[in-house]
């Protein structure tokens, strides 16, 4: 008997952010009369995912793609599907060590060199698998994020291929959430290099496609597993993991995300805009808290800035300040809203660190705001300046100037 899908994943694109032109409105139609989308994606979506990645250099075959009601599903069916340990940086997004941990794995964190997050620094992973095994561990997955969700940063290149050299010499299976990939700030001035280009047999390339192509509420990811070595079992059993979870896509969104992955210029125009926005933002944001004293590397994909107030930790300490999870409570009170620490992201929580997302700048309506996108100047909006201002006024309260 089919379920009742939530009344929210029916309502027309417009109500949700996404522009209702013809081809999308008659794939939603059609969705409405249609049964239940499969485990792991009908061919048409999973069809749409091969031509995307194509686009990005990335040949794919509907058999080789799973989709999913979002990142998080898929992260736990690969987690499950093989045995041994995660290993993960740190920093991180905060959903990877609890699916792990859900999954029944281990997770260890490996701290990210001085350029980027997203990536472990080589040697600091070679060093912790010599320690799993060491211990009688089996490492077994490698989560990385070239464009990363936490600090906002990109990769370079050759830190990517002394990364995927490490983890094919210890026979490490990579997972890249390259979920930001297509949001760089400056795409002509970053270059983005994504693991499967470089060792296309041992990646499963992990996508989710709200926020970058999708509205938040509508849940739905990709994933491309290798054609050969062990990316088609890896598949077969994340497919049953998936259909044990009975982690199928309502089909409206199945009809949004297939429409969204097919490329159309509404969705391009959309993404570029929101990638010129969230750089404008993120610099003028970087330049406040650079002016508080406040160390971030330079953000350069995706809506978040990662925040270091370790030179601030004497006046913070007078402040009764010490640690990642005061300075979270001490933030949330100034500002009325939640500014994650960096305990949250696998961070040492005695070190002073503070995830900041540029979506807060733009109000409770940031959404209706990203959608009406086009050549936006944010910092010169009154609103949006005021946020900037206060956000700025709480840092440079902390840091005492």
């Amino acid at each position: 008997m089919q379920r009742a899908r939530p009344a929210h994943l029916a309502l027309p694109a417009a109500e949700r952010g996404l522009p209702v032109l013809p081809e999308l409105a008659a794939r939603l139609a059609a969705a409405a009369d249609a049964g239940p989308e499969p485990v792991g994606g009908g061919a048409e979506l999973r069809t749409a995912a091969c031509d995307h990645w194509a686009r990005r250099g990335l040949p794919a075959a509907p058999e080789d793609v799973l989709a999913a009601p979002g990142r998080q599903p898929l992260l736990l069916a690969l987690f499950a599907s093989a045995g041994g340990e995660v290993l993960l940086t740190r920093p991180c997004s905060a959903s990877y060590a609890p699916l792990a941990r859900l999954a029944g794995r281990l997770a260890y964190h490996v701290p990210v060199p001085a350029e980027c997050g997203g990536v472990p620094d080589p040697v600091a992973l070679l060093e912790t698998v010599d320690r799993i095994r060491s211990e009688g561990g089996r490492p077994r997955f490698l989560v990385l994020s070239v464009a990363d969700d936490t600090t906002g940063t990109v990769a370079p290149p050759e830190i990517v291929g002394e990364v995927c050299e490490a983890a094919a010499a210890e026979d490490l299976t990579v997972v890249s959430d390259e979920t930001w990939r297509d949001v760089l700030h400056d795409p002509h001035g970053t270059v983005f290099v994504g693991p499967a280009e470089v060792a296309p047999r041992r990646v499963v390339v992990v996508s989710d496609l709200s926020g970058p192509l999708l509205p938040p509420a509508w849940p739905a990811a990709v994933a491309r597993f290798p054609a050969a070595g062990t990316g088609p079992v890896l598949r077969d059993r994340a497919l049953a993991v998936l259909a044990a979870l009975r982690a199928e896509l309502a089909p409206p969104v199945a009809a949004a995300a297939g429409w969204a992955l097919s490329g159309p210029e509404p969705v391009r125009t959309r993404t570029a805009a929101a990638a010129r926005l969230y750089g404008t933002l993120g610099a003028a944001l970087r330049e406040q808290l650079a002016a508080a004293g406040v160390l971030c590397r330079p953000p350069q994909a995706g809506p978040h800035l990662y925040a270091d107030l370790g030179e601030l930790r004497g006046p913070l300490a007078a402040r009764g300040v010490t640690d990642a999870v005061e300075l979270e409570d001490r933030l949330c009170t100034a500002l009325g809203r939640l500014l994650p620490g960096g305990h949250r992201f696998g961070d040492d929580p005695d070190a002073l660190r503070v995830r900041l997302s540029v979506l807060d700048l733009l109000g409770p309506a940031a959404e209706d705001r990203l959608s009406a996108l086009g050549s936006p100047d944010p910092p010169a909006e009154p609103d949006v300046a005021r946020a900037l201002s206060r956000v700025a006024a709480a840092f440079r309260e902390l840091a005492g100037t």
